[in-house]
């Protein structure tokens, strides 16, 4: 099948390409990526089908000047239906880049704050108190062969204080486990964001910066392999680091990989807690790493824990609803409201999650008093509760 193009428009070079490079040609026309969008459910006017049209037949305004290409959740929900191999989410990031040279963007949530602290963060002089969770109870190291790649987590506390947010808890859990299976791990008191929401926004030159930047401090820290517990960091530092920096020279696993194989092996035990649970699949850690049965090795391992899956889980797990800290509105939190649902509707006592994004998206879904209290669940990082289930 051929490319079209409307006729007397033609598409720049960088367009054909990544039309080739991401199948787009190869689009049914069937809907079927529509049917599965969690977007689409709630906004008809929002459709992937229509924006592969546009791709493929539309002209630069409709395609790169669409205030809807910053709707896509990327999720890769879609990916999961297309009989035709699109690879829709590449798509959307792609384009993004090329709307973003021409100075479009999404609208940026919490005032900015995130974005900003992405932009202060690609300076080349900063001085920063990353370590500061860091108590006397953990062992860390300087250097080593093992390094944690904590992210963004300790700023995420600050401003998201007003909800509840902990996620350097999900820090220390890590260090934690790590020292308990005999790891001193290197921190890096100069790491800086993994580059994940500027790359999905479509700003490049500074994903660019931060991705040479934490490459660099990886490297000068002796480590051959780094462990990291947030999936959006894994997905960058493993995927997307190599395809834009090259090659590496260390190995990127999940702690999810690390902790199932010491469970497996019997170097990991845990004390008993008696609760009952459901998982909540992240998307970036799941549908987009094949990362599964992981999280549940590590679950079913803690004996007492009984775990209740939701209606719809693994591949077919709905997104937490927004992204890249853009774009999030009544439809998102409607998607977030659905799935707060089917967690209450396991009747478990702890909706658990491997993602510290997830876990803000959902505390600020339950603090919207427009969705009502019926919604609220206690929510907890498997991070956090493996190393408060851990034996001796």
């Amino acid at each position: 099948m051929h490319v079209r193009h409307k006729k007397g428009f033609d598409w720049l070079p960088e367009i054909k390409q990544i039309i080739n490079d991401t199948r787009a040609y190869s689009c049914l026309d069937c809907g079927k990526c529509t049917a599965a969008c969690p977007i689409s459910q709630y906004d008809p006017d929002y459709s992937p089908r229509r924006v592969v049209s546009n791709a493929l037949y539309g002209e630069e305004a409709q395609l790169l000047r669409n205030g809807q290409l910053w709707s896509c959740l990327t999720c890769s929900q879609c990916e999961e239906r297309c009989q035709s191999g699109v690879k829709y989410t590449e798509l959307i990031k792609l384009l993004r880049t090329e709307a973003h040279g021409l100075g479009e963007t999404g609208q940026c949530t919490h005032g900015d704050a995130l974005q900003s602290l992405m932009h202060i963060m690609t300076a080349t002089h900063l001085n920063q108190n990353r370590l500061g969770w860091v108590d006397r109870s953990l062992k860390t190291a300087a250097q080593g062969e093992t390094l944690y790649f904590v992210g963004c987590q300790p700023y995420f506390d600050v401003l998201f204080s007003d909800i509840g947010v902990k996620t350097t808890s999900i820090a220390r859990g890590a260090v934690k486990l790590l020292n308990h299976l005999d790891i001193v791990p290197a921190l890096l008191p100069n790491e800086r964001c993994c580059g994940h929401d500027l790359l999905w926004a479509g700003d490049m030159e500074h994903f660019i910066k931060l991705a040479e930047h934490n490459i660099r401090e990886i490297k000068r820290a002796g480590a051959k392999q780094v462990v990291t517990a947030c999936p959006e960091c894994y997905l960058t530092l493993k995927v997307e680091y190599p395809r834009y920096i090259g090659s590496l020279g260390f190995d990127v696993v999940h702690i999810s990989q690390l902790l199932a194989e010491k469970v497996a092996s019997g170097q990991l035990r845990f004390r008993r807690l008696t609760q009952k649970v459901t998982y909540h699949d992240p998307c970036r850690l799941g549908r987009m790493s094949g990362i599964f049965d992981e999280p549940r090795a590590i679950i079913g391992a803690v004996p007492g824990l009984e775990l209740v899956e939701m209606s719809r889980s693994r591949k077919s797990a709905l997104c937490c609803g927004t992204q890249a800290w853009m774009n999030c509105g009544a439809v998102n939190k409607q998607i977030q409201a659905e799935r707060l649902g089917e967690a209450r509707a396991t009747k478990a006592d702890i909706l658990l999650t491997f993602c510290p994004k997830c876990q803000i998206h959902f505390r600020c879904a339950m603090h919207d008093s427009r969705l009502g209290d019926e919604l609220k669940v206690e929510i907890e990082d498997v991070t956090s509760l493996a190393a408060r289930a851990l034996s001796g």
